[in-house]
């Protein structure tokens, strides 16, 4: 079985796409009957293992992984030394914000993780902030450049 990426899901003359209905239905009902109340924790680690799976060099490539993934729009609000705040927003997450105050985001929360990990080769961690009101989530991605990773 090959790896996908992210180039092979489109062709020239049409994107391949998933319906919002398919995507929900495994996000939103089947994943939290198989994995229960450890559903968020267990998301979390999800993503961080598919941004092992799928290492991007750059802030941007992620941006744009979430974009061909169908996350997204992953944009940056805030940064400094030790965090950064990124914004992600869609049609899709409105409405899993709306329909469903139990919505996690920590897939991606855990992906985002990861990636900050692999790029700025020091432990990172993500939180998530559903903001209701703009229909947006908001991740906060904390890093200590006093923990490297070792390699």
């Amino acid at each position: 079985m090959s790896e996908i990426t992210t180039s092979e899901q489109k062709t020239e003359s049409e994107p391949l796409a998933v319906p919002a209905f398919g995507y929900e239905l495994i996000r939103e009902v089947l994943l939290p009957e198989l994995l229960g109340k450890d559903t968020p924790e267990i998301l979390y680690w999800a993503g961080k293992r598919l941004a092992r799976k799928f290492p991007l060099a750059s802030l941007d490539e992620t941006i744009r992984f979430f974009q061909d993934a169908g996350w997204g729009t992953l944009t940056i609000k805030e940064e400094s030394r030790r965090e950064m705040v990124l914004e992600l927003g869609s049609a899709l997450i409105s409405s899993r914000l709306k329909n469903n105050p139990k919505t996690t985001f920590q897939l991606e929360a855990g992906f985002i993780a990861q990636q900050m990990e692999l790029q700025k080769k020091v432990t990172a961690e993500a939180f998530e902030h559903p903001n209701k009101k703009s229909s947006k989530i908001l991740f906060t991605i904390k890093w200590d450049k006093n923990d490297p990773i070792d390699e």
